[in-house]
């Protein structure tokens, strides 16, 4: 039986959203591409890890100053690859894959035809909508973990683990420096929910899963781009990119809160403005063609 023949079948509604969340996922999940993007995602930590080793020679000192936030304190603390894996994946590799799942959420439905037989199903076109974006958000956690998991593993691996020194300077335990990757991880992956709303839109527009990913993508590399430039510091603040990378003041004793909360306000404003315009487009969208 096929994933459209199944949601037909009449159920409660709230089993019918749980049973069509369920259907996005597994379908999403299953596809070689994401399956690619996650296998790429994992492996940064992986190459990064390798590479740090490599150069130290086994002597616990990194070579030079450049590359990721934190990457000079890898070797003496395997958990901070955890915290440079995430800080190098930010800017590209995550948004990447998030805007082409998001990208791909409806314009691929219509372009294999398969979006107005969802339809037909008593789902709604809100409540379709609703479970693509949260299907989407999933992918933004799942990704993020896995970053975050290869990182812990590799680092364990490869390097040696203990007490972690903050930004600050002092120095906490273990357990709670574990803590603050997770709680890092999750920041980073909401960090993420503006990109995929933006991507969700784009994703209405246009009856071809490949053009709505190539936009989505191609708009991440504008707005990093516009976030480089000095002269448009006036507008920088309002770049869904802008402060990706305030993570990094949860390794601070005290947290600095200012500019993560900062940041997840602003993805909030983009999940809304970008989620309605895309509900707007979608409930007008002729799919019968």
């Amino acid at each position: 039986m096929s994933r459209v023949e199944t949601l037909q079948a009449p159920r409660p509604k709230a089993l019918w959203t749980l049973g069509l969340l369920r259907s996005e996922l597994t379908v999403t999940l299953r596809r070689w591409r994401t399956l690619a993007l996650l296998a790429v995602l994992a492996g940064v930590p992986i190459l990064i890890g390798v590479a740090v080793k490599i150069e130290t020679g086994g002597d616990g000192a990194a070579g030079g100053g450049g590359g990721p936030a934190f990457i000079a304190q890898i070797t003496n603390n395997g958990l901070f690859l955890v915290f440079t894996a995430l800080a190098a994946t930010l800017p590209f590799f995550l948004p990447m894959s998030v805007g082409v799942v998001a990208g791909d959420a409806v314009a691929g439905e219509a372009n294999s035809g398969t979006l107005r037989y969802l339809l037909v199903a008593p789902a709604g076109r809100t409540r379709l909508l609703l479970t693509k974006y949260a299907t989407v958000l999933a992918f933004c956690l799942l990704a993020t973990l896995v970053v975050a998991v290869s990182a812990l593993l590799t680092g364990a691996l490869l390097f040696p683990l203990g007490e972690v020194v903050t930004i600050s300077g002092t120095r906490i335990g273990f357990g709670e420096g574990l803590w603050r990757a997770f709680l890092i991880a999750l920041v980073v992956a909401a960090s993420l929910v503006g990109i995929a709303a933006v991507g969700l839109f784009v994703s209405t527009l246009t009856g071809s899963g490949i053009a709505a990913m190539a936009t989505t993508v191609g708009l991440l590399i504008t707005v990093q781009i516009l976030d480089q430039i000095p002269q448009l510091h006036a507008i920088q603040p309002y770049l869904f990119s802008h402060q990706w990378l305030s993570f990094a003041d949860l390794m601070r004793a005290p947290v600095y809160w200012d500019d993560v909360v900062e940041n997840l306000e602003l993805q909030a404003l983009y999940a809304a403005v970008f989620g309605s315009a895309a509900w707007a487009r979608f409930t007008a969208k002729d799919i019968t063609s």
